[in-house]
């Protein structure tokens, strides 16, 4: 067992994928299949439960999850232990309102646990705006949702903002259309049977591809609102199809079960400025890489 094979189970246990999982450790599907493997059979347990393409953890896998954990967080304390300069100052971090509920709370509690003395600033926003405050040096950085390459009327413009920065993707996100109680199965906008989709504000990435999504098969009005609580209760009236991402979703633990249709895998980037970072962007960095499985087993239990 090694610290690079349980930095690959935690990205299998918290995108419960295997190809998700390669993607965000830089590593092919196959390696990943591979490590997981062997560290099953030094472990003598098997940790996933494999449905298909789907990863899900099994009791021992569980458990293991916790003990990974505190050793990523370990590795990294020592790390920063033998560093001669400490973090320091001031961090802008932005965020999408999606990201701070399903992602953050493990790798804000343990940066301010280990760096008292940094300042951490966080703003929430919709991935564009967040993305040009980091090019204006607002922000430090930000985790911004990247439109896929299919969204070209849409993405390229982005993309030539991007290039400017230094990014990294660090999380995929399940991207829902979310139905209301009843409403049937469906294979495309055309099988909608509302009046409208519930979003959040337009320079919300998810939004963009929903309405795209949308608009390849029906006329669809999208009807603007502040939070993915609100988007619920809308659908919850039964006129209304709302879009988030299934994390999102997995923490509200919403009385009724609801359908909901996948639109797809939707990367998460950690953007930055390619120089004049600060003291403790890495910090930050580190913390997020090594924490990313905490607030996945908070979501499930």
């Amino acid at each position: 067992m090694d610290l690079s094979s349980i930095e690959i189970f935690l990205a299998v246990a918290s995108d419960r994928s295997v190809t998700k999982a390669a993607r965000a450790v830089g590593r092919v599907p196959s390696n990943v299949t591979t490590r997981i493997q062997q560290l099953e059979e030094d472990l003598g347990a098997s940790l996933f439960s494999r449905d298909g393409k789907k990863m899900t953890l099994t009791r021992e896998g569980e458990t293991f999850l916790t003990y990974a954990n505190r050793l990523m967080a370990l590795a990294l304390e020592a790390r920063h232990a033998v560093r001669p300069l400490a973090p320091s100052g001031t961090l802008r971090v932005g965020t999408m309102e999606s990201t701070a509920a399903s992602r953050l709370p493990a790798a804000l509690t343990q940066f301010n646990q280990m760096w008292p003395d940094v300042s951490l600033q966080l703003t929430m926003g919709a991935s564009r705006d967040l993305a040009r405050d980091v090019l204006a040096d607002a922000l430090d950085c930000a985790l911004i949702a990247r439109p896929p390459k299919t969204m070209r009327e849409y993405g390229r413009d982005f993309d030539v903002e991007l290039e400017a920065l230094a990014m990294e993707t660090v999380f995929v996100e399940d991207l829902l259309i979310v139905l209301p109680s009843g409403h049937s199965a469906i294979k495309s906008a055309a099988d909608l049977r509302v009046g409208a989709l519930a979003a959040l504000e337009p320079g919300c990435t998810y939004r963009r591809i929903a309405e795209n999504w949308a608009r390849q098969s029906t006329a669809l009005p999208t009807s603007e609102l502040g939070s993915y609580h609100a988007i619920l209760a809308s659908v919850a009236t039964g006129n209304t199809a709302g879009v988030m991402p299934k994390s999102v979703l997995d923490l509200m633990h919403w009385p009724a079960v609801l359908p909901t249709h996948q639109l797809g895998p939707v990367e998460t980037l950690l953007v930055s400025r390619r120089d004049n970072r600060p003291s403790a962007f890495s910090a930050f960095h580190e913390i997020l890489s090594a924490t990313k499985g905490r607030d996945m087993r908070l979501a499930t239990n």
